[in-house]
């Protein structure tokens, strides 16, 4: 089916839906005009909306789905503990199984607290780091997204009008952020050594923590610079904040996630995504004596977290599967398809004629409509021109059977054939093809 087609179940279901939901959905990210599609199931590496059209799905739920749809052992492990109850009151055994898995993969992680969205776990680890160190401010990249706390959404978009001043200016995401929120977060560049470095230094005696995505999606998804991470290393030792980690997209670089990748080791790390199997999860990790401030062993903790939902045992059963399941041989495996799909879409726009390209490491991949390097938020944003051209091009693959984000997010998923990578690919081209002409 063509989209938009006026005849279409999923036009009807989004004009039923805006009467209950603002917009017809609950989230923000999968909003589309003039009408979304809905899903009404998914099969592998595809999805099927309300009219029966099957896509392969190549952004698997905004990367969590790193084993496509209803995969069997993932079924059949939240089955199985569904039979036995899905959330009683007290601790079971599958949390303390979950939390084990992630101390043996990750070195920097020694104790667990489990959430039930990467929101959730940025939060509680920028809470633990204030109450760790007793100081008020965090720093964080420009341009980076760590979920929708307050504090972590701020500078996640900056006005171009504002990229002439030094520093960074902190901006609001959301209309209503307190003034207080904005001053006690120091926004810093990404892959910008001398300016990150001195920031932190000039705000050392109150930061808690530096907040750092190694690969942020929003700012283009580009891997950052070896050195700038150790320098973040480096200047939070000096100064006495936490370096932490956020990993709830990038712990799918790796069977340790992605601070091998970088060769250091964080004090605070959050996950989320593909920990969880596909159910909602989020997880802060991180040194002992750090994640000692929620432990409640001795009386009221430094810092008290609950949640009714946190480390619910369908959760951890499928999530447990869900990591047994991608040890080394499936993470080479999904480097080499990444790193095919990559390079196939770099060929694609220099066929086409057209300036653009890739970013990304491993099975994330992100699709850009310009030549220039991009290095950070700044060189990744788009101008109204390359914003047509994104727009257009992921009505085209739409239609062409593929989905992936509409600002040109992918992430590969273990059910993959070569068959399917090779009609991604033909897919790029096509819809390359139409975009440009369009």
């Amino acid at each position: 089916m063509t989209y938009p087609d006026a005849a279409s179940r999923s036009k009807a279901m989004h004009d039923r839906a805006r009467a209950s939901l603002p917009g017809g959905n609950t989230r923000t990210t999968v909003f589309m005009k003039p009408y979304q599609l809905y899903a009404e199931r998914g099969e592998g590496c595809r999805v099927v909306d309300l009219d029966g059209t099957a896509r392969i799905d190549c952004i698997n739920n905004f990367t969590s789905l790193i084993h496509g749809h209803a995969h069997p052992a993932l079924v059949e492990a939240a089955c199985s503990q569904i039979r036995l109850g899905s959330a009683p009151g007290l601790p079971t055994a599958s949390e303390v199984e979950l939390a084990e898995l992630l101390c043996g993969r990750v070195a920097s992680v020694e104790r667990v607290r489990f959430s039930n969205s990467g929101t959730e776990a940025v939060m509680n680890a920028l809470k633990a780091a204030r109450a760790f160190t007793g100081r008020p401010k965090i720093a964080k990249c420009e341009g980076a997204y760590h979920g929708s706390y307050d504090y972590a959404e701020v500078s996640l978009e900056t006005p171009a009008a504002s990229w002439t001043q030094a520093p960074p200016a902190s901006v609001a995401y959301a209309k209503g952020t307190p003034r207080g929120v904005l001053d006690d977060v120091v926004t810093i560049p990404f892959n910008d050594i001398d300016g990150a470095v001195g920031l932190i230094r000039a705000h050392g005696p109150d930061l808690a923590c530096v907040l750092v995505d190694p690969m942020p999606n929003r700012a283009g998804l580009v891997p950052a610079d070896r050195a700038y991470i150790q320098a973040l290393r480096e200047v939070t030792c000096e100064v006495g904040a936490l370096l932490a980690f956020d990993e709830v997209i990038s712990f799918r670089l790796g069977h340790s996630g992605a601070q091998p990748h970088w060769g250091v080791e964080a004090d605070l790390t959050t996950f989320g995504k593909i920990m969880g199997g596909g159910f909602p999860v989020g997880a802060t990790g991180g040194r002992a004596d750090v994640m000692a401030v929620f432990d409640p062993s001795e009386g009221k903790p430094a810092l008290p977290a609950g949640g009714t939902f946190s480390a619910n045992p369908v959760t951890m059963r499928a999530g447990f599967a869900a990591m047994e399941l991608l040890d080394e041989a499936a993470f080479q495996r999904l480097d080499a398809m990444g790193e095919r799909v990559r390079i196939g879409i770099d060929d694609a726009f220099r066929h086409a004629g057209v300036p653009g390209g890739a970013t990304g490491l491993g099975s994330l991949m992100k699709v850009h409509f310009t030549d220039r390097p991009v290095r950070d938020y700044r060189s990744a944003h788009h101008g109204p021109a390359e914003a047509a051209r994104q727009a257009a091009f992921f009505r085209a693959l739409l239609d062409e059977g593929v989905l992936m984000a509409s600002y040109g997010l992918m992430a590969l998923s273990t059910p993959m054939t070569d068959d399917d990578l090779a009609a991604i690919l033909a897919a790029i081209s096509a819809a390359l093809a139409r975009s440009a002409s369009a």
